[in-house]
């Protein structure tokens, strides 16, 4: 079947919501219903206008069945460099197992080549066993440890 990667549109909103909410830990931090929430449009405004983070889907016959954020960071380590950090990666439930996440990610890493990136970096919660084998398998080593500070909690 005919797939196309491509940048989300507001009427994508929705579909993506409901992927982001479609797992334990999706589950406990979104709020998908209908309609959406006010602060998931104001998000998805910010992104969209800003030309440094790219909201994308993988669509199939007109529905969309995956997507991820990839956002480029400037910086002043590597004589100025530009990261590519790679966010929210989620393949519809329906449609795991078919090789659409390795699908996604080969468009991120060519995004990241075409726009300048010296490298790619990305987070996954240490409840996703399978989603760092999935990584490792792509390429990506763990060669860092990560530290968070949740220093906001929205009301539920």
């Amino acid at each position: 079947m005919q797939q196309r990667i491509r940048k989300a549109q507001h009427q994508d909103l929705e579909a993506i919501i409901k992927m982001l909410a479609d797992d334990k830990l999706g589950a406990k931090r979104e709020k998908y219903q209908i309609p959406l929430p006010e602060c998931y449009h104001r998000a998805f405004q910010t992104i969209n206008q800003d030309p440094n983070h790219e909201l994308m889907v993988l669509e199939e016959v007109g529905e969309v069945i995956g997507t991820l954020q990839l956002s480029f960071l400037p910086y002043l380590t590597y004589q100025g460099g530009w990261r590519a950090q790679i966010e929210a990666v989620r393949v519809r439930s329906d449609q795991r197992g078919k090789g659409l996440g390795g699908k996604l990610f080969a468009w991120a890493i060519a995004r990241a080549r075409e726009r300048g990136a010296h490298l790619i970096q990305l987070t996954t919660d240490k409840k996703r066993p399978d989603a760092k084998k999935f990584y490792e398998q792509l390429g990506f080593l763990a060669t860092h440890e990560g530290m968070k500070l949740h220093i906001f909690t929205p009301d539920k």
